[in-house]
Formats: C-alpha cells, structure tokens, sequence
C-alpha cells in the first residue's frame, strides 16, 4: 500500500464507493418489492406528491390568473359615495312680513253715507291688507362643500349675497347647522362659509372633499357636478367630460349684476340652478372646480371656477378670518394696437400708467410698485411671467396670490425692458 501513488488511491476510493452504492440499492428494491401493499403504496403516494409539486403533471395547465376589472362606472358610483356626505344644500332665510287680509266697508267713516239710514244701502265689503308681525322664511338656497374638517365650507358668493339673511346647511343625511359667513372674495364668486357651534355644543368632525390642481384639468377627462338642483333636489349627480378650458363668460343673475368670469373649466355634466357652489370632481374624488354658471339657451354648457383660484381664498379664511386681496398700487390703461398708434408708443399691449380722472397719481405714493421703481407712462408688459393685456386681467391675476408675496413684474420704460420685484401689499378698503 505504501507503495501506491496518490491517483492510485483515489481511484481505489471511488471503485469501492460505486460497489458499495450499487449493493446498497439492490437491497432496498428487494426489501421494497417483498414489503406488505400498504407500505408501498404509502411510499409511491409520498413520491407522486412530492413530484406533483415539483414537476406539473404533463397534461396538466396551470389556471391563468383571473383579471380584475374596474369600470368606469366603478370609479363613478366609487367617488360619488366617499364625497357625497361632503356636499350640502346653502339656505338663506330672512324675516319677512306677514300679510293679512281682511275685508271693510271703505265707506263707513264718511260723513255723507253715517246720515242714510242702516240697511238701506248693500253692505260692500273691500278686501284690504295689513302687515301681521314677521316670519322666517327660505329667500334662496345654493350648495357648498366641505374642504376640511372642521366645518370650513366653499361656495359662491352670490348665494350669500345678502347681508340680512342668516346662513344654514343642510346636510346630505338631513341634519342642519347655522352657518356664518368667514369672507367674500371681492373680485371672485367666491365665499367661505363655517359651521357655527353654539356654546355648550361638542364640534363636529365633518367629511370633506380634497381639492385637486385645476391647472392639470385636461380636456376630455371624466367630471362628475354634484349640487342642490333646482334648489330642491339634494346632491343631485351629474356626469360629463371636461369641454373646454380658459373660458371667459360674463355671469349675470347675481345681486351684483353682471360678473365677467375668467379662466373657467367649461363641462358638459348639468349644471342646473340651485348647483351653484358645488364641486365639480375628478374620478380621484378630488374637487378641481366650484360649479357657478350655465349656459341659457344652450344644452349642457356648464361652467366651474378652477379649485386653484379658491386656494388662496380658503388660508386667508382660516389665517385671518377674511380675504385679503393684494395690489400693487397703480392706475393705468390697457394697451392695444390702436393706442400704441395714438401715443406713439413702443409696445401694443401691457398697462400704460397714467393719472387717474381727477390728478389722482399714476404710482400710489409708498405703494409696492412706487417701491419697486415704476413710474408714469412705464408699461407694465408681463407680471410673474403672464402678458398683460385685455384678454388677462390684472386684478384677476392678482387674485391668485397672496398678501405678502413677491411679484416680478417686466416693465417698458421707453423702448428698455426692465425686470423689477414688488411685494405685494394689502388692498386699501377705501381704494
């Protein structure tokens, strides 16, 4: 043996590893074969089973995965039942007086007919009226919607136009709540409205509708209205696409009188009266619009203003308890084609700042815009980028930003563009 070598050995090894193998498989189909049925059919189960894991019977194909489907009309009926709680009907109620009639003889205080014996002429009996005291009474009705929790709710501001009228909502499961009017934008239809909890009452938590970026709203995708129709028929549902967008309409039917409306989503889902001041919602169940006119005359042309301009609106509201509108302290006059002809002037668009009728200064003296530089007859040409002109109002851009925040404005002072910021301040009430 010592005199073997290492390859030798090895091979040894292995010859005597195949013999012992080969022996010991030669017992076992002996042992197996002459084993009782039951033992070897419980071995041929263990094996067939444990192959059937393993290795899918030949003719066998695995059941391919079921899809799930969801429709449209899932996501529909889906968002319709998360949000509708969060819609509900506006009331304005006011004293009114009560009228009564009664009937007189308009004849029985005059001296002539006293003299003529009783009977002799027909008893006359005049209806007249007289006021009875007063009574609370439903004067109009809207819809608004929750955009928090704590009873924060948006509308449109004609429906709580007026200032004599006390405020209470309605909800979709038909408990009521006063309401209080927290602010009115003064250039927007819109306001924000609060539940009022009287003392000794526990406050509420409420279901609310999250609000969407109306600036990502795209023609043809699915818009769901839902609103008090006709101002009887609660949280009404209607269903449509995204029409149109950057639409610009003059309202009319507000207290106010005609309202002109820009930058508004156009639907086709009814929009009825009495739908005023509810969401117009995506299949996400965010709100991206505040439904506020219709069409007449037309077939469901209906129109919403973009979420993103009532933003603003709703943290002045919950910060300072009203809106606070910016400005930037300027009188002017907007340039086209034909006043750039008459003045000789280098652009033909833009806000020309001139004096006001009455001398008043072109630039508000210690105004944002005496701050950041202009002067009389700049051209304001663009304000955070947006051209200025007739079709983009100023005081409708300004309706998007807050008190506070910076503005770049791009101004043409002779034939040189200059680019200047203007923190934009409060609007004087007096202004």
């Amino acid at each position: 043996m010592e005199q073997l070598t290492k390859t030798q050995v090895v091979l040894l090894v292995l010859l005597v590893s195949f013999f012992t193998s080969l022996v010991t498989g030669i017992v076992t189909v002996t042992l197996v074969n002459q084993a009782p049925d039951p033992v070897v059919q419980n071995i041929n189960r263990i094996i067939e089973r444990t192959v059937e894991r393993v290795v899918p019977a030949k003719n066998q194909i695995a059941a391919p995965a079921q899809p799930i489907i969801i429709t449209t009309e899932d996501l529909i009926v889906g968002t319709v039942e998360k949000v509708s709680s969060a819609v509900v009907s506006v009331i304005a109620s006011k004293d009114l007086p009560v009228i009564e009639q009664y009937f007189e003889n308009p004849l029985k205080d005059d001296e002539f007919f006293k003299n003529i014996p009783e009977g002799f002429l027909p008893d006359v009996q005049v209806p007249q009226y007289r006021q009875k005291g007063v009574e609370k009474k439903r004067v109009s009705s809207g819809t608004g919607f929750f955009v928090s929790k704590d009873g924060i709710i948006i509308t449109n501001k004609h429906i709580v136009a007026d200032a004599e009228a006390e405020y209470s909502i309605i909800l979709n499961d038909g408990r009521k709540f006063a309401a209080e009017v927290l602010a009115k934008d003064p250039f927007q239809d819109i306001a924000i409205l609060k539940v009022k909890i009287e003392e000794g009452e526990e406050s509420e938590e409420f279901n609310f509708i999250s609000l969407g970026n109306s600036d990502k709203a795209k023609v043809g995708q699915t818009a769901i209205a839902i609103g008090n129709s006709l101002g009887k028929f609660q949280n009404t549902v209607s269903v449509g696409i995204i029409s149109g967008l950057d639409r610009k309409v003059t309202a009319s039917g507000g207290a106010a009188g005609p309202e002109e409306l820009q930058e508004l989503i156009q639907t086709d889902a009814a929009i009825n009266p009495g739908n005023s001041g509810g969401p117009l919602i995506d299949l996400d169940g965010r709100a991206i619009g505040i439904n506020t006119a219709m069409a007449s005359g037309a077939e469901n042309v209906g129109f919403a203003l973009p979420i993103n301009i009532a933003k603003r609106d709703i943290k002045d509201a919950k910060e300072f308890g009203e809106v606070k509108y910016p400005f930037i302290g300027i009188r002017y006059q907007v340039v086209n084609s034909q006043i750039k002809e008459e003045k000789g002037l280098a652009a033909d668009y833009g806000l020309l700042l001139i004096k006001g009728p009455n001398g008043e200064p072109a630039v508000v003296e210690e105004g944002p815009a005496k701050k950041a530089g202009l002067k009389e007859e700049d051209i304001i040409l663009e304000l955070n980028g947006k051209k200025l002109d007739a079709n983009s109002a100023l005081a409708f851009l300004l309706s998007k930003l807050r008190v506070g925040n910076t503005a770049t404005l791009k101004y043409l002072r002779g034939e040189k563009e200059i680019t200047t910021k203007a923190i934009l301040e409060e609007r004087p009430e007096d202004l």
